[in-house]
Parts: structure tokens; C-alpha cells; sequence
């Protein structure tokens, strides 16, 4: 008796599910930490230089997060 198994159907979805689910997990962690940096690096400054730059202390989270997903 012979005996045919189609290993080719069976890796086809798994491929494009991690290219995508991993895809999509590597993209967001990047953009969390491009908004982490700006947060951190505008929460380092001084009342007075984000006056300098027009800036109030409580934007600095919308500052940072259209920074990070502008182009989504």
C-alpha cells in the first residue's frame, strides 16, 4: 500500500503566519520603544527648555505617541 502525504499544504500557512504575526510583533515593540525614547528623552528636559521649543510638560505623551505612530 502507498502512501502520500502533502507536506507542502501543511507549511504554506504556518510560513505566512509567522512571517505575519512576527511581523506585526517586531513592528509594534519598535514603534513602543521609539515612543519610550521621545517620552523619556522630552521628560529629561527642563520646564524652561520645553518652554524654549513651545512645549508644556503634559504633552509630552501625544508629542511622543504622534511621533511613534504617525505612519500608521
Amino acid at each position: 500500500m502507498a502512501m502520500i502525504t502533502d507536506t507542502q499544504a501543511t507549511k504554506a500557512p504556518v510560513r505566512g503566519l509567522e512571517t505575519g504575526f512576527f511581523g506585526r510583533l517586531a513592528e509594534k515593540l519598535s514603534r513602543y520603544g521609539a515612543y519610550r525614547r521621545c517620552v523619556a528623552e522630552l521628560s529629561a528636559l527642563s520646564d524652561r527648555e520645553l518652554g524654549d521649543l513651545g512645549l508644556h510638560r503634559s504633552m509630552i505623551r501625544s508629542l511622543a505617541h504622534e511621533e511613534a505612530y504617525r505612519n500608521m
